[in-house]
């Protein structure tokens, strides 16, 4: 079943043809928190990443997103960056999803606020 879900959709980690493409010309640069694996080719002019699960691009960390995209030419792997002692550690977008942000009063909490500074209208 793996193998049919690998060979017919692209979300399902790698596809075939990435699987083939990475085994003849990738080299492994690294591994994030994730498990998301991190290559580039020999003359490092392609870079990609193959998810761990479900390919979603929220998960690919700050650090290893600015490599992908030529920001900084080391990796995190090799050059980790600095970060701030007030910086939170990245998280990948829960939007959608039940651990998404619920403000007070959203219609997906499970008992809504009930509001003090509204009346509704009466016709007369």
């Amino acid at each position: 079943m793996d193998f049919l879900k690998r060979l017919l959709t692209w979300w399902n980690s790698q596809t075939i043809g990435t699987q083939i493409w990475t085994a003849r010309n990738g080299q492994k640069v690294g591994e994030d928190e994730q498990g998301n694996i991190y290559y580039q080719t020999a003359d490092s002019k392609r870079r990609w990443v193959i998810y761990n699960g479900e390919s979603e691009a929220s998960r690919v960390s700050p650090d290893w997103h600015g490599w992908l995209h030529f920001t900084w030419d080391q990796p995190p792997s090799k050059a980790p960056l600095k970060h701030k002692a007030w910086e939170k550690p990245h998280m990948e977008n829960l939007t959608g999803t039940p651990a998404a942000y619920a403000p007070a009063g959203s219609i997906r909490a499970a008992a809504p606020a009930r509001r003090q500074d509204y009346e509704a209208w009466q016709p007369e």
